[in-house]
């Protein structure tokens, strides 16, 4: 794997986006642009997959500046480490290694039941049998500890409420006037930070499926009781909010997050938002968050909920 991801750094200050953004940016329809909109290749600068320790690990990333990122960039110093998780190595849900002669994907396409196909919009670089991120530069080689090379692919359920009194109004800001929207929101057993409740969509799974699963996997502790029929029919119905590239720490140089993020409201707040929250699966805690700009979330999770809070027109 060395020498793969290594012959893909040399070509690195060389590469470039090749339409990608004009890809991405040409799929959002001026009706839809909220719901549509995407964090584009060569213009956004993710920030918390670079510089610092990979996630982890005791592997700290190759130093990459503001002006480094993009691989349209020279850099003719950089040599990120190679990083690959001992976690991977056997598991079902893992690909195989970069090196192994038995690993034969197809790259930008459905390769069985693995969907590789990015949801940013237009096709991600192969170099030397690697995939590369088309948003630049992590400081680091390998997979570290995602699963997949080029795009893992997750499903992010924002399910929100507007905040109550007592007496079942609803209560608006002081200073905006406008309505305060709540979100459920998780903490992560692996990092400590809040979070959208949202995971990995498992090879053959419909997106849908994904989001039905993991909020009840991590809010519900798997388990609706008596509300089963309520959530079911709940979670039929959803607005699109992002689709596309997450600034996530795990991200490396040949291995990215991408999520499809749909937002559940709960106008009346009788349907989920009396359901009884209890954390389950990789979530430390679950609760009803007060979303504004000082929250602070995991990843790319805040950009995520802005959105839904400009689409309700609520208080930030």
């Amino acid at each position: 794997m060395a020498h793969v991801l290594g012959r893909l750094a040399c070509a690195a200050g060389e590469l470039g986006v090749r339409g990608a953004a004009a890809a991405a940016a040409a799929s959002c329809s001026a009706g839809n642009e909220l719901a549509m909109a995407r964090i584009l290749p060569g213009i956004f600068k993710h920030n918390r997959c670079r510089n610092g320790v990979y996630p982890q690990s005791d592997v700290r990333r190759y130093p990459v500046p503001d002006e480094s990122v993009f691989w349209s960039q020279t850099y003719s110093d950089y040599q990120p480490p190679v990083h690959e998780s001992p976690i991977l190595h056997g598991k079902p849900w893992a690909d195989l290694g970069a090196d192994d002669p038995a690993f034969k994907p197809k790259w930008n396409e459905l390769d069985g039941k693995v969907n590789r196909v990015s949801f940013i919009g237009g096709k991600y670089e192969i170099r030397d049998d690697c995939p590369v991120n088309p948003f630049g530069r992590t400081g680091i080689r390998g997979r570290g500890i995602l699963g997949r090379w080029g795009p893992n692919h997750a499903a992010d359920p924002v399910v929100t409420r507007w905040k109550r009194d007592e007496s079942g109004e609803v209560i608006l800001h002081p200073d905006s006037g406008k309505r305060i929207l709540q979100m459920c929101a998780i903490e992560r057993q692996d990092c400590g930070e809040w979070a959208i409740p949202g995971g990995m969509v498992d090879p053959g799974e419909k997106v849908s499926a994904t989001l039905r699963r993991e909020f009840l996997e991590e809010t519900m502790d798997n388990d609706a009781g008596d509300e089963a029929g309520a959530v079911e029919q709940f979670f039929a119905e959803g607005t699109e909010i992002y689709k596309g590239y997450v600034d996530d720490p795990r991200n490396t140089d040949c291995a990215w997050m991408e999520t499809v993020a749909v937002n559940f409201h709960d106008e009346t707040g009788a349907v989920v938002g009396r359901f009884p929250l209890h954390a389950g699966d990789d979530a430390a805690k679950v609760r009803w968050m007060d979303v504004g700009e000082e929250v602070k979330l995991y990843a790319s999770h805040s950009n995520i909920v802005k959105r839904v809070v400009d689409m309700l027109e609520a208080d930030w």
